[in-house]
C-alpha cells in the first residue's frame, strides 16, 4: 500500500510560464491540499517576481496567501580595528525598517488585489529571518510557504547560508521554492 507523503520541496524555474491549467495539488481525499500560502518577500527583483509567481498560483488554486517580511535587528556596534560603524541611531534604523516592510509588504497586497487574491501581510524583527519565516508560518496557520530560491548572492550569501536552505532544513511545513 503506497502512502500518501506530501512534497517537502518543488522547484518552479522562472524561464519556464506556469500553464494556464495547473494541476491542482489535491490530498489523498481529493480536496485542494494548500489554501493558505506564507510567502516571505525581502523587495529583491527574485523575491519580487516570487510574489508575482504565488499570487498566480493562489489564484488558480483558490488559496489566500499571507506575505511577510523579516525585519533586520538593529546592528551592534563593535570597536576597535575592523570596527562595524552604524550611521544611524537606534530610532531611526527600526523608523527606517518599518517604512520599508510597509513599502514592500504593500506593493506585495496591491499584487494579489489585482487578481482577486485574498491577502494580509505580517512582520517581525528577528537576527535568524528563517526562524521568523517558519514561526510566522505556523502563527497564521500556512499549510505552504512559497519562498525565492535564494536572497544573497556571492561570497555574502556562502558566508551567512540561504535562508531558504535554513527554512527548508527546519521546516515542517512544506516548502516550495521559486527560482
Amino acid at each position: 500500500m503506497r502512502q500518501n507523503v506530501r512534497p517537502r520541496l518543488t522547484v518552479v524555474k522562472a524561464a519556464r510560464p506556469l500553464p494556464p491549467k495547473m494541476k491542482l495539488p489535491l490530498s489523498a481525499g481529493g480536496q485542494i491540499m494548500f489554501k493558505h500560502i506564507l510567502v516571505p518577500t525581502d523587495g529583491s527583483e527574485l523575491s519580487t517576481t516570487t510574489v508575482s509567481r504565488a499570487v498566480v498560483f493562489a489564484n488558480e488554486i483558490g488559496a489566500r496567501i499571507t506575505f511577510f517580511f523579516a525585519q533586520q535587528e538593529y546592528p551592534i556596534p563593535l570597536y576597535g580595528e575592523g570596527a562595524l560603524l552604524v550611521p544611524v541611531s537606534p530610532d531611526q534604523f527600526v523608523d527606517a525598517t518599518k517604512k520599508e516592510a510597509e513599502r514592500i509588504l504593500t506593493a506585495a497586497q496591491t499584487e494579489a488585489a489585482r487578481l482577486g487574491v485574498q491577502s494580509d501581510t505580517d512582520t517581525s524583527v528577528s537576527d535568524l529571518p528563517y526562524e521568523s519565516i517558519i514561526d510566522a508560518a505556523k502563527r497564521h496557520g500556512c499549510d505552504l510557504i512559497f519562498m525565492a530560491s535564494h536572497g544573497r548572492k556571492g561570497v555574502a550569501g556562502f558566508l551567512l547560508g540561504s535562508e531558504t536552505q535554513k527554512v527548508l532544513t527546519h521546516s515542517s511545513i512544506p516548502v516550495l521554492v521559486f527560482r
